[in-house]
């Protein structure tokens, strides 16, 4: 017991603020994921269906109106199934959880002092859609065959994204968290990381990731715009948050910090 509490210790001190805020900041990131999930999962009734379906007919015709309805020739022109569908759809699975999980990560330990402040545009965003979920749920474009929409990642894993749980609603379309998330880790690191090919890489990431989200059938155009204004207003909250508490602020790229003594952050 005592050599394994060493080793714990040990570890500790290798953290950038000890074992106690690492619980912390692991447990907000993943009670507010699990609250957002849990949430936009239980709004999905017979009703929220119709109202989602007028609202997607809505877009579309709006769209239509605007001359940016080019989402099923986006879709055509890469094919809806496929090499590309199939490495788009491998992307849409993974990019809202590995990867953005995998960047806050990093950032907490690579550049601790700017971690809160990314954490914070998180908790805003999360806020916001749940909001936005509830008052106006739409139906993605891959439930709207008539216009030549396919579903790709159903294609591609051979399961339908057309049923809902506790933990998915197929009718929080709009704002495209995809989107967001892309744009919540991607700015940030752009600031953050030294290399430039690596800097290239995460300011062009919000765009794969958009051009994934539309030629899988899975968010509009108006949904990627307006995952990324969800992104711009949680980016204001956490700055008027830093402006509360200055250690929630944005710190910029920074060397590699040393360890510090532990103490609990919220």
């Amino acid at each position: 017991m005592g050599a394994k509490g060493n080793l714990f210790s040990q570890v500790g001190r290798y953290l950038p603020r000890g074992w106690g805020d690492l619980a912390m900041q692991v447990g907000l990131i993943f009670a507010g994921y699990l609250v957002y999930s849990l949430v936009r999962g239980f709004v999905d009734t017979p009703q929220t269906a119709v109202a989602a379906f007028e609202n997607g007919r809505t877009l579309i015709s709006v769209q239509q109106d605007l001359g940016i309805f080019v989402e099923p020739d986006i879709q055509r022109a890469f094919g809806g199934t496929g090499l590309v569908a199939d490495v788009a759809s491998w992307i849409y699975l993974n990019a809202q959880i590995s990867v953005t999980f995998a960047a806050l990560a990093w950032i907490y330990f690579r550049h601790n002092r700017s971690f809160y402040f990314v954490r914070n545009t998180f908790m805003v965003a999360w806020l916001m859609a749940l909001v936005v979920y509830i008052v106006m749920p739409v139906a993605p474009p891959r439930f709207f065959p008539e216009f030549g929409f396919v579903d790709s990642v159903s294609a591609f894993t051979g399961v339908s994204t057309a049923t809902s749980n506790a933990l998915f609603n197929p009718y929080a379309a709009v704002p495209s968290m995809h989107v967001a998330f892309s744009l919540m880790i991607g700015v940030p690191l752009v600031f953050l990381v030294r290399h430039r090919p690596v800097k290239a890489f995460w300011a062009v990431y919000p765009l794969l990731v958009t051009f994934v989200i539309i030629v899988t059938g899975n968010h509009f155009i108006a949904d990627a715009i307006l995952g990324a204004v969800a992104a711009g207003i949680a980016g204001v909250g956490a700055t008027w948050l830093g402006r509360l508490r200055p250690e929630w602020s944005f710190r910029g790229s920074e060397p590699a910090e040393a360890p510090v003594p532990a103490q609990v952050r919220a």
